[in-house]
């Protein structure tokens, strides 16, 4: 049958009916093991009682307002969200990629309130996902997500991955407004930034003058066992943006930033109709309070401890089928030596585990962060029979 849905994805043969906590139910009855949390989303798990009933109380009051007035909600959570960061001001927005576009446009209004209007680089890094508004993608520089949508935007350029001089020597030029970078990379491949090049990256920055822009929309809110992927490194960025596990699967993502980066944002410069709407505070509110519990947090570092010592011993016992481990916290990217799109339709169809795709040919598991020992090892197991039976199609094939 076909669809009138415009033909951008490339869906599994998955239909969903229900969630609860890290199980999917599909529409035939099948359960499944939930690690990709629908892209690290769904941080505390489908259907978490706490945040079903901050839906239901605020869907009873007030869905939507415009931001030409006061949202209590907005200051409430912004004021948790400074505690807590670097920031000293927060604009919030639907998603990831609305977040970027605010980063980016903060970082070059910055200079430009500097009396400096021709600082309008901005150097993202190979590999980097970033959204996929016209900024974003310009920002991240990725092939597949620019070609066919006319010329490129002007004022954004590519690093290489641990590039030192091309970094250092873009970081000096005169022109240069900004550097975008995921301390953890997603999409990527789950790279992990050195906390070494982190630490250099700011210092060079505020030799030059030049802000960091930190994109932790995938690798932040408690995912690295963390609040912030970047606290690990011992420094801060100057405008971070922010989404996905926000709003524990609600849309509600957020741009950050110091007093300083945020002096260009004035009135009139920005906005958005839905962002920092009371139904998508309620829910920010309800996910950040349980997010940010110190147990939710040593419980991210517990069992990623135990998920990437576990997932060693297979790369042992089968070095034909995972090349590598990688990622940090319960961002755990596995490179494999198969095609990892069939890995995934393996795992999913023979084991009932879900797990999501990345650069470099990696599988990721993006499990809740409040996923129990018991989950994990069930886990572990499903991805042990996926791993034999990728062997045995290897060794068919």
């Amino acid at each position: 049958m076909s669809s009138h849905l415009m033909g951008v994805y490339n869906r599994a043969p998955l239909a969903v009916d229900h969630g609860k906590g890290p199980r999917l139910y599909a529409t035939d009855g099948t359960v499944y093991l939930d690690c990709v949390s629908g892209i690290s989303t769904n941080a505390l798990g489908h259907a978490h009682p706490r945040l079903v009933q901050a839906v239901k109380d605020q869907a009873e009051k007030l869905w939507h307002v415009s931001n030409i007035f006061q949202i209590p909600g907005q200051e409430e959570l912004a004021d948790r969200l400074c505690a807590d960061s670097f920031a000293d001001a927060v604009f919030f927005t639907n998603s990831g990629s609305e977040a970027v576009e605010c980063a980016l446009k903060t970082a070059r209004k910055y200079h430009h309130a500097n009396g400096q209007p021709e600082r309008i680089e901005i150097y993202g890094f190979d590999g980097s996902f970033h959204g996929r508004t016209y900024g974003a993608i310009n920002a991240a520089g990725n092939p597949n997500y620019v070609e066919g949508f006319g010329p490129r935007l002007p004022g954004y350029s590519q690093l290489t991955f641990g590039d030192h001089d091309a970094i250092k020597a873009a970081i000096a030029r005169p022109d240069t407004a900004a550097i975008i970078l995921e301390p953890v990379q997603g999409e990527g491949g789950a790279r992990s930034v050195p906390e070494v090049c982190l630490r250099g990256l700011r210092e060079l920055c505020d030799e030059h003058g030049v802000l960091i822009i930190f994109d932790e929309v995938q690798c932040g809110m408690g995912r690295t066992g963390k609040l912030w992927a970047h606290e690990w490194a011992g420094m801060a960025p100057d405008i971070m943006a922010i989404a996905k596990a926000l709003g524990g699967g609600f849309p509600v993502g957020a741009c950050l930033a110091s007093d300083k980066a945020a002096k260009g944002m004035t009135v009139g410069v920005h906005g958005s109709t839905f962002g920092g709407n009371p139904l998508a505070m309620a829910v920010g509110l309800a996910a950040y309070d349980e997010i940010t519990k110190p147990e939710t947090l040593e419980n991210v570092r517990e069992i990623a401890g135990y998920l990437k010592q576990q997932l060693a011993g297979l790369q042992e016992r089968f070095p034909d089928v995972i090349e590598d481990v990688r990622g940090k916290g319960l961002l755990i990217g596995v490179k494999l030596k198969p095609n990892n799109r069939e890995f995934m339709g393996w795992a999913r169809d023979e084991n009932q585990l879900l797990v999501a795709g990345g650069g470099d040919n990696c599988v990721r598991m993006l499990p809740p962060l409040n996923f129990t020992r018991e989950d994990a090892a069930d886990v572990i197991e499903r991805f042990e029979r996926t791993c034999e039976f990728a062997r045995g199609k290897m060794k068919a094939g």
